[in-house]
């Protein structure tokens, strides 16, 4: 089948001066979409010299440019690798030369950082925001490219390398065909409702799949507008509420409560909403009631990088009714959830979830061993736990990786941090464990919380009723801040190293 740049192509055509993409107050038509991918096409072709399957490195903020460069990838059977731009320069050094990149694209305080490390050979520096040095600028390299050549990706063709977190131990690249992309797009439309209508406000980062896919990518198949903004400010995202009436948008919890502790929250309009979507393992029902009190019902979604990411969702229609659910498995997607055996297990039973579809990534680039583990007869395993109930709605419990054995029995810190969360005074937590010679490990809590307002005995006698005395706390340590990734995720290995190194309190 065709590449999936078509999709700008054919919107041009049937509303060629309908705004794409909005930008720090420019509009990108869709016959000026389709014209600039024409020209990043020939630009690649031509002065880079990328051919069929070599990889191009986005290392930026969210800008127009790499949605252009995603879909002349595409075009071309390019494989476009997105950078996670709060990574340190030998991280990102790191996954270059992983990839093998042919040019990297940067805006300049990233090139500056990189100017110390090794990159692949030969691999070409563009700048999006120069002149930088000797390096080249991608907006003079596009302004002289000739005419596009003929179309060489194919719907099968490897299209987007993203790298996990990297939570633990080195990333990964998961690699998404252009068919993985556009079946994403089609579960996102049955989520949301989503139509050429809807414009769709984007301010989670782009190097991320739910940035990019949740709704981005699938509002440019619709030829629906996006309004794009480089990095998430609360603020800016309130005014665009407000002045650019968005029907829908993404954000996950760290940016949820950074939009409903701003000053200007509840004098923002939020009547255009027709929903917003949330994921990123558990989000605080506090947070999606919150919400709900203005008018705006909240989708919640599941996935990760490896799924593209959308797999389990919530509809409009069931936001009110279950409320903490992740949803039901999607429309192109399927769910088992398994024993360590790999047996299935029936409602009620929290097993590991497995996920298949169209959309799922075809393994981990060069990477054959960890994708043997994680890829088994078209089955992603995703080192979640979660349970389903009799009417097929899925609750997720916690990471595989994050769950505590203590004394024989399993520990889900999910659930003790919702109980957490109900104390007043307590602005983030996490529950992680810690080695113990008599239990084998025992629960611990990681809390960030207003000054003198909390201590270890309102902890501790918070907790007594509400979950079995295993599952509670036997420290406390507070701390100013978790450390997060990009997407607002807890860094369990960083939050884990604190706790060893913390003094025990007294029993």
């Amino acid at each position: 089948m065709r590449d999936i740049s078509h999709w700008i192509d054919r919107n041009a055509g049937f509303h060629a001066d309908k705004p794409a993409i909005r930008f720090e107050g420019s509009t990108l038509t869709y016959a000026g979409l389709a014209a600039r991918i024409d020209k990043m096409a020939a630009m690649l072709d031509g002065d880079i010299g990328a051919r069929h399957g070599d990889r191009i490195a986005w290392l930026g903020f969210n800008h127009p440019d790499l949605l252009v460069l995603l879909f002349a990838a595409a075009r071309l059977g390019l494989i476009v690798v997105p950078l996670n731009w709060r990574l340190a320069a030998p991280e990102h050094a790191f996954i270059l030369n992983n990839a093998g990149v042919r040019a990297v694209i940067a805006h300049r305080q990233f090139l500056e950082a990189l100017a110390g490390e090794a990159l692949p050979s030969g691999c070409r520096r563009v700048v999006i925001d120069g002149p930088f040095e000797d390096t080249d600028t991608l907006e003079d390299l596009v302004a002289a490219a000739g005419t596009a050549p003929a179309a060489a990706g194919r719907s099968e063709d490897p299209l987007l390398l993203v790298y996990t977190s990297g939570t633990t131990g080195r990333p990964k690249g998961a690699v998404l065909t252009q068919d993985a992309i556009a079946w994403n797009a089609i579960n996102s439309i049955h989520m949301h409702d989503m139509t050429a209508q809807d414009r769709v406000l984007t301010v989670l980062p782009m190097f991320h799949v739910g940035g990019l896919n949740i709704q981005t990518t699938p509002a440019l198949h619709l030829g629906a507008t996006v309004t794009l903004h480089d990095r998430f400010e609360p603020g800016a995202f309130l005014k665009a509420v407000n002045d650019d009436r968005p029907t829908l948008s993404v954000l996950v919890p760290a940016t949820i409560a950074a939009v409903t502790r701003h000053a200007d929250w509840a004098d923002t309009d939020f009547s255009s909403l027709r929903t917003l979507a949330t994921g990123s393992m558990i989000v605080p029902k506090e947070q999606i009631e919150v919400i709900h009190a203005r008018g705006v019902p909240v989708i919640q979604v599941y996935g990760s990088s490896e799924t593209a990411p959308i797999a389990i969702y919530q509809r409009i229609e069931q936001a009110y009714s279950t409320v903490g659910s992740m949803g039901r498995v999607g429309l192109h997607t399927d769910v088992r959830i398994v024993d360590a055996d790999g047996s299935d297990l029936g409602p009620g039973v929290p097993g590991e979830i497995l996920v298949r579809g169209p959309h799922v990534a075809s393994g981990y680039w060069n990477d054959p061993k960890e994708t043997a583990a994680s890829f088994t007869d078209g089955w992603f395993r995703t080192g979640d736990v979660a349970e389903y109930d009799e009417n097929g709605d899925y609750w997720f419990r916690d990471r595989i990786k994050n769950v505590i054995i203590s004394g024989g029995e399993n520990i889900y810190p999910a659930e003790a941090e919702r109980v957490l969360r109900e104390i007043a005074g307590i602005q983030d937590c996490c529950i992680v464990g810690r080695s113990d010679a008599r239990w084998g490990a025992v629960p611990v809590a990681v809390v960030v919380a207003e000054s003198g307002t909390v201590s270890r005995e309102d902890i501790s006698s918070h907790f007594e009723g509400r979950l079995a005395r295993y599952k509670h706390p036997r420290d406390v340590v507070f701390v100013e801040e978790l450390p997060k990734n990009a997407m607002g995720k807890v860094r369990i290995d960083e939050v884990s190293r604190i706790v060893a190194k913390a003094t025990k309190a007294p029993a």
